[in-house]
């Protein structure tokens, strides 16, 4: 071997040790054991205020809640059907549940945790979301329905749609909707409840997870099949940029302190990605995690994400605490 090509070997060496040895942008910082929670966990919320998580633990039938402070349990909502989409509100110190089991709505309240009303939408109540006002709560459901509520649970409208929608999100008085069964992304105008257009989806099938960055007006799509994180405009639905990302993703969050992109796949890892300008985004890590774990929650307030991590292989179900740098 010549002495040029052999420095040359030494010089890639070097650059993946400098490589290794670069901080990861997630760091585990602890872990908060779910000992009695069996089976699959959908959607978690928080209750920012006094640092509560709420884990729709799907399989378990029940609905988890944990002091964050003290990464603890504090206790357990259960006799749910399948629990998905769970929702706080702080005005009226209310928990909103949706069980996929039996289409119904739930009402707690959100310091003795009775229940305070049952609403029976129809088919597979899903996701949950709130205005930014926490006075209108929206559930999706069925073959096609947004139902609406004020903050007390009282039921003020019904938004009808093509298909089943799966992850939602509202901002500028518009609601983006995903309807991977329809191969497209539905977008209601929030003051009227009225459709303004319905983008298709070609990138990719089984658009499922959703995110926003209302700042640079931008919409963050990921689709299954194959795994592929879209980046639209959010007033023209175009698609600016299309990347790889994890599989089986169930969850995408925006992080816009640090300006990244954080993207859960059941497949077993979290693909993380820098925007480096609103058109402009590129893969900087992945971090390994478990397979089936593809639901969690980033709370900006707190700079945590939140990964849910079902029992496997031995061990119990957790809820892993990440921190961004």
């Amino acid at each position: 071997m010549s002495r040029l090509a052999l420095r040359g070997i030494l010089f890639l060496v070097f650059c993946a040790l400098l490589a290794a040895q670069k901080p990861s942008p997630l760091k585990l910082i602890g872990k908060i054991p779910l000992p009695n929670v069996h089976g699959r966990i959908d959607h978690l919320a928080a209750d920012i205020y006094e640092s509560r998580l709420f884990v729709a633990a799907l399989g378990n039938g029940s609905v988890e809640v944990i002091d964050a402070a003290k990464n603890s349990v504090i206790t357990s909502i259960p006799g749910l059907p399948e629990p998905q989409g769970v929702a706080y509100v702080k005005s009226s110190n209310r928990l909103f549940v949706a069980s996929g089991g039996d289409g119904t709505l739930r009402i707690f309240d959100a310091r003795t945790f009775k229940l305070i009303s049952s609403i029976r939408l129809g088919t597979d109540a899903d996701n949950i979301r709130l205005d930014e006002t926490q006075t209108h709560v929206y559930v999706g459901y069925s073959d096609g329905a947004l139902a609406v509520f004020d903050s007390l649970g009282k039921r003020l409208a019904e938004i009808p749609l093509k298909a089943h929608p799966e992850s939602f999100q509202l901002a500028s008085g518009r609601i983006y909707v995903n309807l991977p069964n329809q191969k497209s992304i539905a977008v209601i105008d929030a003051n009227t409840d009225k459709p303004l257009a319905e983008w298709p989806v070609h990138e990719a099938l089984e658009n499922f997870p959703m995110a926003l960055d209302e700042t640079n007006k931008r919409i963050f799509v990921v689709c299954r099949k194959p795994a592929r994180l879209l980046v639209l405009d959010m007033d023209s639905g175009l698609v600016l940029a299309r990347l790889p990302t994890a599989g089986d993703a169930d969850d995408i969050f925006y992080d816009p302190i640090h300006a990244r992109l954080y993207v859960i796949g059941g497949e077993g890892r979290i693909t993380i990605y820098a925007q480096h300008s609103p058109d402009s985004y590129s893969a900087i890590a992945e971090i390994a995690t478990v397979a089936g774990a593809r639901t969690g929650l980033f709370v900006p307030e707190w700079n945590r994400l939140f990964l849910a991590v079902r029992e496997f292989a031995g061990h119990p179900a957790e809820i892993r605490i990440y921190q961004p740098y």
